[in-house]
């Protein structure tokens, strides 16, 4: 889907480039004034504006609605490839649980230290 919207889109940016080019400005009616009057009768009496116009805005319609389905798409995507790496939510504990009590002679009066004659004892020369 993705692609194929893509694909519509190409073709409209590249077809509303080239209608923009083949549009003529507005002062360049000046010289059909000047006795080329007929000029412009392949597209009727008010000339090919009207008609380029039109198919202009059908490609800027066109151009605009595939712009905002391609953003909606790949935020779309976005979103379920960050779900995808996310890791699951550990279990909350439960209500009830109750931890043992600790007592004060449960409690290591200092931390315990290894003995050096039993780090040599398995060592052999």
């Amino acid at each position: 889907m993705y692609q194929f919207i893509l694909i519509i889109h190409m073709f409209a940016a590249v077809s509303l480039i080239a209608l923009v080019l083949v549009q003529q400005g507005k002062g360049a009616t000046m010289g059909a004034a000047f006795g080329s009057g007929a000029s412009q009768t392949v597209f009727g009496s008010r000339g090919s504006g009207s008609f380029l116009l039109k198919v202009t805005i059908g490609f800027v319609i066109i151009f605009f609605s595939t712009s905002i389905a391609l953003n909606y798409l790949a935020s779309k995507a976005v979103k379920q490839a960050e779900q995808a790496t996310l890791p699951l939510p550990l279990p909350l504990p439960q209500q009830n649980s109750v931890l043992p009590p600790v007592s004060p002679s449960s409690i290591p009066l200092s931390a315990p230290t290894s003995d050096p004659a039993s780090k040599n004892a398995g060592k052999t020369n």
